[in-house]
């Protein structure tokens, strides 16, 4: 008859004492949450008969946190890119037993952004993309004052109340895009830009920056009337066959946000061969298949993986330390994407 395994045995398969194994079975003391999955791991090597009561015990050490996220455009692959990595960062901490709750707003009016933002307030942190406006102020307001942070991702807003901006610094979004159509457009021309919407926060900068490093250092090209698409491909679409239309010198398109799909379209159905120079946002399998004919010729990228490992880090401490009253700012590097990267 095979021998049953002892505490002795699990103490030798994980590299501690006896006395740390008791302490993880009978929580008299305080053991390393580390050490207490170390040594649940080795109970299921070994066979141990009481490994459940150390993973109730590790359960139990561990705090249970909820994080909810507001994202947009549900339908388009960015936006599920980014709910899945979120999703990920949860789960892949081991301090906490996470779990995301993702929501979608419906449109981009203030009145959607506030109501899943609301649907959200019995989570201990919120995260989410949304426009400017004073309604979503107050609402961050009113979560603050019940103990909710809330995080702006990837365009600010809420100015002053939310708990921090996490993403990338858009002003220098706007300058590197000017600078690769500047730099590689062998005559000067005009150039337009596209942004979501009056109330980005983020696409204001876009523009700023792009705007302000042409005036700066690339004085002969004209940047024409900045553009509003909503971020919809059929609208970007629409627009771009227009600009050809009326600017046969256009040389460079930049979409500051959503909708590139669209500027893509056009641009293949009235060119056989690349001629205008495009800067996109984000990798897609539409971007990258532009990358690869020409059509696009850079996208800027945003680190998804790191992005969602940082801010769950962020939402983790503020539920752990509390309201520090200072409201900070946290920049991630872009990641550039060029044809021959491909």
């Amino acid at each position: 008859m095979a021998r049953r395994p002892t505490t002795q045995d699990v103490a030798r398969e994980a590299g501690v004492s006896v006395t740390t194994v008791d302490r993880a079975l009978n929580g008299r003391a305080k053991v390393r949450e580390e050490t207490m999955r170390k040594i649940a791991q080795a109970a299921h090597k070994v066979g141990y008969h009481a490994r459940g009561l150390i993973e109730q015990n590790i359960d139990a050490a561990v705090p249970e946190m909820t994080f909810g996220f507001v994202f947009i455009k549900k339908g388009q692959e960015f936006y599920q890119n980014f709910a899945r990595e979120a999703e990920r960062a949860v789960a892949a901490r081991t301090d906490i037993r996470g779990r995301a709750v993702i929501r979608y707003a419906p449109s981009q009016s203030p009145e959607d952004f506030a109501k899943a933002l609301e649907s959200l307030s019995h989570c201990d942190a919120i995260a989410a993309t949304a426009i400017n406006h004073h309604l979503l102020a107050e609402v961050v307001s009113d979560l603050k004052a019940r103990g909710v942070p809330v995080f702006s991702v990837l365009n600010d807003f809420a100015q002053g109340v939310r708990r921090n901006y996490i993403g990338l610094n858009n002003m220098k979004i706007g300058r590197i895009a000017a600078w690769t159509i500047s730099k590689t457009v062998p005559q000067p021309g005009k150039l337009a830009i596209f942004v979501g919407g009056n109330r980005w926060h983020g696409h204001d900068l876009r523009e700023v920056g792009f705007r302000s490093y042409l005036r700066e250092n690339a004085p002969a090209f004209s940047v024409l009337d900045t553009l509003v698409n909503l971020e919809t491909r059929q609208l970007t679409y629409e627009a771009t066959l227009d600009l050809v239309r009326r600017h046969p010198d256009l040389k460079g398109i930049y979409v500051g946000g959503g909708g590139m799909e669209g500027a893509i379209a056009a641009l293949r159905e009235v060119h056989a061969s690349p001629r205008v120079a495009l800067v996109v946002n984000e990798v897609t399998k539409e971007s990258a298949a532009a990358l690869r004919e020409g059509y696009v010729l850079m996208a800027i990228t945003t680190p998804l993986r790191t992005l969602c490992d940082d801010l769950v880090g962020h939402m983790v401490r503020s539920v752990r330390e509390g309201d520090d009253g200072i409201a900070g700012q946290h920049f991630l590097e872009p990641h550039i994407v060029l044809p021959e990267m491909l």
